[in-house]
């Protein structure tokens, strides 16, 4: 008779509505103790005062494209100021008829970094790009030839050169920090020694500081009627100073290898250069990209101090728009849009970085 009963098929036992979903994370993560509920009040207090304000400045009572003169009367956020002086924003002083080529400069540049992205277009056809880019770029820039009117370097500015100053910058100081790290770790003393010196030296100064020198100081030391292009000074300065600091965090990654690695290395027969280039810098370099990039963006942000110097890079040259007396009472809109380039750049720096260390893991 038990047989011929018919079984029912048991109820799924769901877990309860307050432990998951939505519901479930808000519970977990903003009000799992006392202490944590009042902070998410004191939070969600502070953001309903704050972005409801903020948001009708910056967007509902906003201006984009009105004369200073609408904007004094108005209650938002003056982003007339943005359009009505793009162009000196971004080129500065170069001359009006040829802000093309800056512009063109630019565009080159972003492309050559877009396409140097993917680790597939790493080759020797690559480096043949950039080096082609590179004079290209220089040519659009300075003028000269084929027609185009010479530049005198004093009417760069802007965004160009800000670009200018930190992508080469950068890309100078990285190789010269990876050579200063492993003198700092050579056996012979006086490779040492140099190295120590230099790195511990750069190091216990400010960045402005090597800026003045070589803005103020360094032109006394030239024989009389010689001089060095000032944004070529600053650019020698922000080499310098960078590089100190990728040496110290490219050694950190060396002391991080095993001694296994340099006996199996001698083992197969490899002398330094071989080991360095084949076994312990492709492992070290890819265990410090995040202070890596780190201090990448940290110099990037600090070209920004070439202003102290007189160099129109993007933030002089923003600086210079607010000292006209019809834009001055808006310097909250000009620094936030100076803001958000940097912060695209830093963060398209971020982002790459975090991708590379994905594609280098080896999950060991």
């Amino acid at each position: 008779m038990n047989a011929e009963i018919e079984r029912q098929p048991e109820e799924e036992i769901k877990p309860p509505v307050a432990s998951v979903g939505v519901i479930g994370w808000i519970r977990a993560n903003l009000f799992s103790s006392w202490f944590n509920s009042i902070l998410t009040l004191i939070t969600l207090y502070v953001l309903w005062k704050t972005v409801p304000p903020f948001f009708r400045w910056a967007v509902i009572d906003s201006n984009w494209f009105s004369t200073a003169e609408v904007c004094r009367g108005s209650e938002g956020a003056c982003w007339s100021i943005i359009p009505a002086n793009i162009r000196f924003i971004l080129f500065g002083f170069f001359p009006y008829e040829s802000q093309w080529r800056p512009l063109v400069a630019m565009i080159l540049l972003v492309a050559l970094l877009f396409y140097s992205r993917d680790r597939k277009h790493w080759k020797k056809s690559l480096a043949y790009a950039w080096v082609i880019g590179l004079v290209v770029m220089g040519l659009l820039m300075k003028g000269g030839i084929l027609g185009l009117a010479s530049v005198e370097t004093t009417q760069w500015g802007g965004l160009p050169l800000t670009l200018m100053l930190s992508v080469f910058g950068l890309t100078a100081a990285y190789p010269l920090g990876v050579i200063l790290a492993l003198g700092r770790q050579s056996k012979m003393p006086a490779v040492k020694t140099l190295c120590i010196i230099y790195i511990e030296m750069i190091r216990g100064v400010p960045l402005i500081t090597l800026l003045f020198m070589s803005s103020v100081v360094f032109p006394l030391f030239l024989p009389e009627g010689m001089t060095v292009n000032v944004i070529l000074r600053a650019q020698a300065a922000i080499i310098m100073f960078t590089a100190a600091y990728i040496a110290e965090v490219v050694r950190g990654g060396l002391q991080g290898m095993s001694k296994g690695q340099y006996e199996a290395a001698e083992s197969m027969g490899l002398n330094y250069y071989q080991t360095m280039r084949l076994v312990i810098l492709p492992q070290a370099l890819k265990i410090v990209i995040p202070p890596t990039v780190s201090q990448l963006i940290s110099a990037l942000k600090d070209t920004s101090l070439v202003v102290i110097i007189a160099l129109y890079d993007l933030l002089k040259t923003t600086q210079s728009v607010l000292s006209d007396p019809a834009w001055m009472a808006f310097s909250s809109e000009a620094y936030i849009f100076v803001a958000l380039i940097y912060f695209l750049c830093c963060y398209f720096m971020s982002s790459y970085s975090r991708r590379l260390e994905k594609e280098l893991d080896t999950g060991l």
